[in-house]
């Protein structure tokens, strides 16, 4: 089973131990893209939460003069993600700014931080977004896009369930984040909690297989498949146990399934049922979801009736 080093809730992403090594963070840790890492320290210890470990860094960011609205996650969607790809989240917001503030500085960085927890400053687990890519409207408001990668080989299955997200905005204003006499004062943070709220969903699937075929009318169908997902720590799917799904039929001829009953997976994930067979068509089980799930339904596979 896959483990992970447990970070405590009160320090979340304040447990990086990297100053801002354009690289990467801490090897067991969530990985974030040269620049958003060391302006992420930035944005927590606006909360008087400091991360960097320098012995002279002094003082703290003050109130940036910026605000968020129209933050969208996937566009407003549940992450679905599987036990191997990659998963590219489009995240996109608008930043309204005072006029002094130079977003397109070199050394200016808006981002979007998705998490599980209770709030920005005190998450359990974390994945920031690249650099956002901020296009001006007028002198003062530009909208903003960039994306999230959520591997699944960082995740755990604990992880599955819901999530918050929160966009901060630095700007560094000449400040080394790894300079040992890093005046945290005259760097500026805004930080945008809380919002968009969504599901982080293991990848689901459903079979189905309906037998005998054909079969004569008035005679039993017996009917079965297994409800797997996505386990993050094996990289395999597993039976999802104790769910209930519905045994749904089509007629041939039919864009339209008509539930016929509904029953439960087993302790491994399996289907299994019968009907009357009366007309041709088309069987398939059909799973409404969970909050840790997304839901799905299998290909109908079709019955001749004799």
């Amino acid at each position: 089973m896959r483990m992970r080093t447990t970070v405590a809730a009160v320090t979340g992403a304040l447990a990086l131990s990297a100053l801002v090594a354009p690289a990467a963070l801490a090897a067991d840790g969530p990985k974030a893209p040269a620049g958003v890492a060391a302006s992420n320290k930035a944005a927590h210890s606006a909360a008087g939460k400091t991360a960097f470990s320098t012995a002279d860094v002094t003082g703290t960011p003050y109130a940036l003069n910026a605000t968020f609205s129209n933050v969208k996650v996937n566009k407003g969607k549940n992450i679905v993600v599987g036990t191997t790809n990659v998963v590219k989240v489009p995240v996109s917001f608008t930043l309204t700014h005072g006029v002094e503030v130079n977003i397109h500085a070199d050394d200016f960085v808006s981002a979007v931080e998705l998490y599980r927890g209770a709030s920005f400053d005190d998450e359990e687990w974390w994945i920031d977004s690249d650099p956002a890519k901020c296009t001006d409207t007028s002198d003062t408001v530009a909208t903003c896009t960039a994306s999230v990668a959520v591997d699944p080989f960082t995740l755990l299955n604990e992880d599955a369930g819901a999530w918050k997200a929160a966009a901060f905005a630095v700007a560094w204003n000449g400040q080394l984040p790894d300079d040992p006499d890093l005046d945290l004062s005259k760097v500026g943070v805004a930080v945008k909690d809380k919002v968009a709220a969504y599901n982080l969903q293991r990848l689901s699937k459903l079979t189905v297989n309906a037998a005998p075929e054909p079969v004569k009318k008035g005679k039993t169908v017996t009917v079965t498949g297994k409800l797997s997902r996505a386990n993050w720590e094996t990289t395999k799917y597993a039976g999802y146990a104790n769910q209930s799904v519905k045994l749904q039929f089509r007629k041939k001829g039919s864009s339209t399934y008509t539930t016929l009953k509904t029953i439960k997976t087993s302790s491994t994930g399996t289907l299994k049922t019968t009907t009357k067979a009366t007309v041709d068509g088309y069987y398939r089980f059909s799973f409404a979801g969970t909050s840790t799930t997304p839901a799905v339904s299998a290909a109908g596979d079709y019955v001749d009736v004799k």
